[in-house]
């Protein structure tokens, strides 16, 4: 993909305290995933090179979450509590947008990829590796 083929997309939490820009595609492929914790959240991803992503406010108002292998970075508004965006464990590398908290002007089509998550996440995971790739 070219970077011709990117548009600039925004979103942010619920209280707009921290909000962000990604460069990615109108059409969008979104992951949601059934592990427990993005089944709790409701988080469908949208995954993007760390090249990609911009906080653009909020970045004092962000309370972090690990646990397990600590790998994944689990970002929320200290205000309003929204994880909007997070470093996942299978894209260290990038960053995972709620496509829940994305701005939908800029998005043309999105079609929702069920990932599981729950049995087989490490298999599963080696899938979307190429997802935080420039």
């Amino acid at each position: 993909m070219s970077d011709t083929d990117l548009v600039r997309h925004t979103g942010g939490c619920h209280c707009r305290a921290v909000t962000w820009e990604i460069q990615a595609p109108s059409t969008l492929s979104i992951d949601e995933c059934n592990c427990t914790i993005c089944e709790m959240k409701g988080f469908q991803h949208l995954i993007v090179p760390r090249t990609r992503f911009a906080l653009l406010t909020g970045g004092d108002n962000i309370a972090t979450y690990t646990f397990n292998t600590g790998v994944a970075q689990h970002y929320f508004c200290k205000t309003c509590g929204v994880q909007s965006y997070y470093v996942p464990r299978s894209n260290p590398d990038g960053f995972s947008v709620n496509f829940r908290c994305l701005d939908k002007a800029s998005v043309v089509d999105a079609r929702i990829v069920p990932f599981d998550g729950r049995s087989g996440w490490e298999a599963g995971a080696k899938k979307l590796a190429h997802l935080s790739k420039d």
